[in-house]
Formats: C-alpha cells, sequence, structure tokens
C-alpha cells in the first residue's frame, strides 16, 4: 500500500520548502492562471492546494482513497475549492482535456516498468489539449544507484517514530525504501508498529526522451534544480516541461 493509513503523517516529515520549489518551478513553465490544470498523484494535496492559493485552476487526482480524503480536509482547512478525482494516471479513460499536468515527487518512479510509463505519457498526451503542457519530476539513475543504496533516516517525538532505510532494487535503476512507522497507543500503553514497502525505479535520460517522442509530445525541456540549472552527471532528480 503506498503511504497508506499513514500518508499525513509522512507528510509532516517531508521538507515544506520542496513544495514552494515545485510551485516556483510551475510558475516558471508559462502556464496561465486561467489555464485548467490537473494534479497527477496528488496524494495529500498539498502542493495542489499552494497552487489554488497561488490562484491556478488546478484539480487533483489519486488512486488512493486514504490520499484524496486527507486532501479534502486539508483543502477544507485551507478554506480552498480543490476538486478531486480518484483515477489512475495510466488510464485516465473519458476524463475531460487539461491545458496543463503536473505529476511531481518522483509519482512515476513508482510505476512497475517502462510499459507503465508509456502509458503513462499516452494517456497525459490524449487529455492536454492543443499547445498544453505536462511538468513532472522523476530521480534520476545517479540518485538510485550511488545515492540511495544505504541511505537512512530517522525520526521521533514524544508519540511516534519512523524509521526509513534504503536498498538497491533487483532491477537496474530501481530502489526499494523500507519505511517503520512507530505510534504510542495510550489505551495499549504501548507503541503499534506499522511497516511499508515503497519501491521506485528510473530510466535514463535517452529513455523517457523516447517515450514522450513516441507518446507525441513535440518540445521536451528537461532541468536540474526545479528549473535553475541544466543536467550534470550527479543530478540526482530531472525536472520536465513537455508540449
Amino acid at each position: 500500500m503506498i503511504y497508506g493509513q499513514f500518508a499525513d503523517f509522512y507528510d509532516e516529515l517531508f521538507d515544506p520548502a520542496m513544495y514552494d520549489s515545485w510551485l516556483g518551478f510551475v510558475r516558471q513553465q508559462g502556464i496561465k492562471q486561467t489555464d485548467n490544470m490537473l494534479d497527477l498523484a496528488c496524494g495529500t494535496g498539498r502542493l495542489a492546494i499552494q497552487l489554488r492559493q497561488a490562484g491556478f485552476q488546478v484539480s487533483g487526482l489519486d488512486m488512493a482513497p486514504e490520499m484524496l480524503s486527507i486532501a479534502a480536509e486539508k483543502a477544507n482547512a485551507a478554506d480552498v475549492t480543490l476538486p478531486l478525482i480518484q483515477g489512475d494516471m495510466t488510464a485516465l479513460g473519458d476524463l475531460g482535456n487539461y491545458d496543463a499536468m503536473t505529476c511531481f515527487d518522483d509519482s512515476l518512479c513508482y510505476l512497475a516498468d517502462e510499459n507503465q510509463l508509456a502509458e503513462a505519457f499516452r494517456e497525459v498526451r490524449a487529455h492536454l489539449n492543443a499547445g498544453g503542457h505536462y511538468l513532472f519530476d522523476v530521480i534520476t539513475p545517479y540518485q538510485t544507484d550511488d545515492v540511495y543504496p544505504g541511505y537512512m533516516y530517522n525520526f521521533h517525538d514524544d508519540h511516534r517514530a519512523f524509521m526509513w532505510t534504503s536498498y538497491e532494487g533487483d532491477a537496474p535503476h530501481q530502489v526499494e525504501h523500507d519505511l517503520n512507522f512507530f505510534i504510542w497507543n495510550s489505551s495499549l500503553k504501548g507503541y503499534e508498529h506499522h511497516s511499508e514497502l515503497h519501491v521506485e525505479r528510473t530510466y535514463p535520460l535517452a529513455t523517457y526522451q523516447r517515450l514522450l517522442k513516441d507518446a507525441g509530445f513535440k518540445d521536451v525541456r528537461v532541468t536540474a534544480d526545479f528549473g535553475h540549472a541544466m543536467p550534470s552527471a550527479k543530478t540526482t532528480r530531472w525536472f520536465f516541461n513537455c508540449q
């Protein structure tokens, strides 16, 4: 289960500055506030809410009802109207067309293989208006092969603890994240332990460029550092603007 019942807790642990940077990236890419936008794999709606607050006409789509429930609560608390859709970005079906689609936080890296990635690109292309933008990011092979293996992160406060350990996966450029949550249960006078395994996979830049071209995208621009730099051999995350 991706994030499961601890989606909100995981969201708390994520660096809030990342969301400001994703918002900044969208602002750089020529997206108009009047454009009809869809945030794919919107999760708990954190970025979509910020986009709404910045004046963008965005809706959110996610396949996990747990995520959408939290997104609805967060939107309500922020006094933001955020249309939410439960759906799979590899099978958008009869969903309408949009002027722009976004997919951040390396959500595409959770797809199982290259075939699913290609299908996701084709689905987006089929639901973009002429001249529309597709903005997304993915982690790079340098991140999966050199940075993540052996990575550990631990967190605790008075009633919760979190342990994250990353391992090299079985497929090329694949990584497995072992997440363990410990939540204090006052009734039991002990900690409840829950664990989740997250598997991410990425591909060489040429693979993304080929699949995007095959899907029908004519103009593909790739940058690093949220659009502020050009990619290098040690870039950990690529940012795409596809038209």
